[in-house]
């Protein structure tokens, strides 16, 4: 301890050396800097020493490259002391480097699950050589992964390296928040109840009255002069903002920089040397600011934070919780966060999801249902992998995670494996099914590079100042653009005039600018969930949450929001409200609820009742002129009454279904219920 300069281990690193050393499974958890790698880490480093593990012995998976990058001067500096090594294996790893890595194999190897599949794929790589002495899988903010696509990817990679190395290997999981981790160990088990695990959070409670944390919610309405208050206030303070998007981080950004605040900025369209320069920066500097998107929610670190400021609202309390974690580390801090609302329904937002937050609300980590595209990942890029797979025996493959299974699936993976052969993406030779012209007609680009993805980008570009990168854009913003008009794009918190563009190699020319440039990127995120709804409703209805200061403005601002909203709400349950149009059921049951009852109103179960393309949201659904609620009313008890696999689902579109990454190699109807099922899952 004296070397870390540490008093002693923290709760959590006592509680885990007994059953990590025993080669036990585990759920970590623990506040935002409460120790999880050292936890992690320290009794897998002592297994290796006791056990003369040799080789690539452990795989550290991280759901970010710069996280992965964060991490690896400091779990090297831990393994050197047992003269052991630490490598980084992802896309920006140059090839000199992947042939050191795969010829001196280190003991820890630090990774992404996109990047761990590459490696079992490559030519270059023989993996049953490089992974011959793995033993331990570490999967760092587990629950960025199980509740997303990326989760049953990480799943049944993990599956496929214990079938190719013959044994089951230690899984260990790290987070900060999740609302079910009995539920996410047996996710991160494979769903196998044969393997010996535990959840270990000592001092953590799920559910029951948060930990206190001085919360403040204010009101401004415009950007420019949530920036001026900003420069005012906090002076010499080291501060993180968190906004909703790229564009509004890089125009926040400006602003700041016209009080003369010193301004860093993190997102996912920067380079990862400008994200590097700025997290660095920040981490060095005093009064300052660092706005970012949620590439700063998870464990990356950047110092010693004073504040966390928040413009809008994150969309889930586990979100919330992530970023308010930032703050209070030192010892006599406190965890804070100032909420600044824009708007009216950024406000109602803001104080339902603290709302929720004040119940001890989490949400729980759910994987996505139906994931029928992803089996078609799997089947693919095991034939690439292995030359072929045998038709009668790829079961042994993914014994070790539910992904193929027909619960998950919804319907048994042979059909799909039975389509793949039939359609040409996989061919048969006697028992064999390989790489068919199909599969590489569609997937086999820059070497199947997308196959190995489990999640779907737009096309972007990338932007140069002469040789140096400094971000991506996406095609819409270029493509939108008159012929021969001045385009002025706002990249990394400066300004760009665009010089020229490479269609072909998908470049951007730049230099710097006076004028005021354009940021614009992605889509609409998805809509609240119930607990946060239930939670907006609560506040029409009188409550403030509890441990929450609201200024002056943002009392003022609630009262006129209240009035608004009043008729909406009732004490006792949904209301219908009468508008020009006709009827609007206000059910303050979060978006996936709302979908839910859309598909309930359609034509497959009587007259249609509403539009089915209304867009959803989470607070209402609008009927059709003419209909009455008491043949809503009639309508949703009949449908509460069928069972919920047979119940209708919404009608999903075909752009829609080409948002969903490898939907090309399903019939559309089972792309279609994949999407329609997601649609009315929180």
């Amino acid at each position: 301890m004296s070397t870390l300069g540490w008093p002693g281990l923290r709760p959590l690193q006592e509680a885990t050396v007994e059953p990590l050393i025993a080669g036990e499974d585990a759920i970590l958890l623990a506040p935002t800097a409460g120790g999880k790698t050292e936890a992690a880490s320290f009794p897998i480093l002592t297994r290796m020493a006791q056990e003369e593990w040799t080789g690539v012995s452990v795989i550290y998976v991280c759901p970010l490259k710069a996280l992965l990058n964060n991490l690896a001067p400091r779990l090297s500096k831990y393994a050197a002391w047992l003269g052991r090594s630490v490598a980084v294996w992802h896309g920006d790893i140059g090839q000199s480097e992947r042939k050191r890595i795969v010829r001196e194999r280190p003991d820890i190897l630090l990774t992404t699950p996109e990047s761990l599949e590459s490696m079992m794929v490559s030519r270059g790589v023989d993996d049953s050589e490089l992974f011959h002495g793995l033993n331990a899988v570490i999967i760092d903010e587990v629950h960025a992964f199980a509740g997303d696509d990326r989760g049953w990817h990480l799943s049944a990679v993990l599956s496929r390296l214990e079938a190719s190395v013959g044994r089951p290997l230690q899984r260990i999981g790290m987070s900060a928040t999740v609302g079910n981790p009995e539920t996410l160990l047996d996710w991160l088990q494979g769903g196998h109840t044969n393997r010996v695990g535990s959840v270990i959070a000592p001092g953590m409670t799920i559910g029951g009255t948060p930990a206190p944390a001085d919360l403040i919610v204010d009101y401004v309405e415009d950007l420019n002069k949530v920036a001026k208050l900003l420069s005012l206030l906090h002076a010499g303070e080291k501060r993180l903002v968190f906004v909703d998007s790229r564009r509004r981080a890089e125009e926040l950004a400006a602003a700041l920089r016209e009080k003369k605040q010193t301004v860093f900025l993190s997102h996912s369209s920067l380079s990862a040397g400008e994200r590097k320069r700025s997290e660095q920066a920040f981490a060095e500097a005093r009064n300052c600011f660092i706005v970012a998107t949620s590439t700063l929610e998870l464990g990356i670190d950047v110092g010693d934070l004073d504040r966390v400021i928040q413009i809008g609202t994150p969309r889930t309390v586990s979100s919330f919780l992530q970023r308010l974690g930032r703050t209070g580390r030192r010892s006599g801090s406190t965890r804070n966060c100032l909420f600044i609302a824009t708007d009216d329904d950024e406000l109602l937002a803001t104080l339902g999801m603290l709302s929720a937050w004040s119940t001890g609300y989490v949400e729980p980590v759910t994987p996505p249902p139906a994931p029928r595209h992803l089996a078609v990942q799997q089947f693919l890029a095991a034939a690439l992998h292995r030359g072929a797979i045998i038709r009668n025996d790829w079961p042994t493959l993914w014994a070790s995670t539910p992904l193929m299974s027909e619960v998950s699936l919804e319907m048994d993976a042979d059909q799909i494996l039975d389509y793949l052969v039939n359609e040409g993406f996989l061919e048969v030779d006697g028992p064999y099914a390989f790489i068919g012209e199909n599969a590489e007609a569609n997937f086999g680009r820059r070497h199947f590079m997308e196959l190995l993805s489990a999640f779907s980008t737009s096309p972007i570009f990338t932007v140069y100042e002469g040789r140096r990168e400094i971000g991506t854009v996406e095609d819409r913003i270029l493509a939108a653009t008159e012929d021969n008009a001045v385009l002025v794009l706002a990249l990394a918190g400066r300004n760009w005039l665009v010089n020229n563009i490479d269609w072909r190699r998908r470049r951007v020319y730049v230099e710097p600018a006076e004028q005021k440039g354009i940021a614009k990127w992605g889509f609409l995120g998805p809509t609240f969930g119930e607990a946060v709804a239930q939670g907006m409703r609560s506040v029409v209805l009188g409550v403030v949450p509890d441990g929450v200061t609201l200024t002056g403005r943002a009392t003022e601002a609630l009262a006129s929001v209240r009035a608004y909203f009043r008729p909406t709400v009732s004490e006792t349950g949904p209301v219908f409200v009468e508008t020009d149009e006709g009827f609007e059921w206000f059910t303050w049951a979060g978006g996936a609820n709302n979908s839910a009852y859309i598909a309930a109103f359609g034509a497959g179960l009587g007259p249609q009742l509403a539009d089915p393309s209304q867009r959803v949201n989470h607070a209402s659904v609008r009927l059709l002129p003419g209909v009455q609620p008491a043949e809503a009313q009639a309508r949703v008890s009949e449908w509460e009454k069928i069972p919920v696999p047979e119940r209708p689902l919404p009608s999903v579109s075909i752009d829609a279904l080409r948002g969903l990454k490898f939907s090309a190699a399903l019939p559309m109807s089972w792309a279609a219920h994949t999407m329609g099922r997601r649609l009315v899952t929180e």
